[in-house]
């Protein structure tokens, strides 16, 4: 999963993290601001869009789920808890979920509060 998490920092996908990269994705997940609440959605659609097409695929959303559960569920029972959330998330019934469906499914998680990093706890360097 970081390895999924830092390819979507690498905005000019160099196989690098510069430093502007890392401030501005830096950014996004310390501020509260509503303006960064879209950014924080846009960030939780790209983790499962695993190739970039501007939608969640079957074989997008099995491959992430398949990295968060390893072994708690067999290929088959994985592929069920897949097709059920694409059956109710997928509003158009194309088979795949737009950005606007990923965000409808999700409302009401709070995932906007959720990724957030307080810069402002403090931690004992001693």
């Amino acid at each position: 999963m970081v390895s999924r998490v830092l390819e979507i920092f690498d905005d000019d996908g160099n196989d690098m993290i510069d430093f502007t990269e890392f401030l501005d994705a830096l950014y996004v997940f310390a501020s509260t601001a509503q303006e960064q609440n879209q950014a924080k959605v846009r960030f939780a659609f790209e983790i499962y869009d695993v190739n970039g097409d501007g939608y969640i695929s079957n074989g997008d959303l099995f491959r992430i789920l398949k990295i968060m559960v390893g072994d708690n569920l067999n290929d088959i029972q994985l592929q069920q808890l897949v097709d059920r959330t694409i059956l109710q998330a997928d509003k158009d019934k194309d088979g795949k979920l737009s950005i606007q469906e990923f965000q409808t499914f999700i409302q009401g998680c709070d995932i906007e509060s959720k990724l957030v990093i307080d810069l402002n706890a403090s931690g004992n360097m001693n």
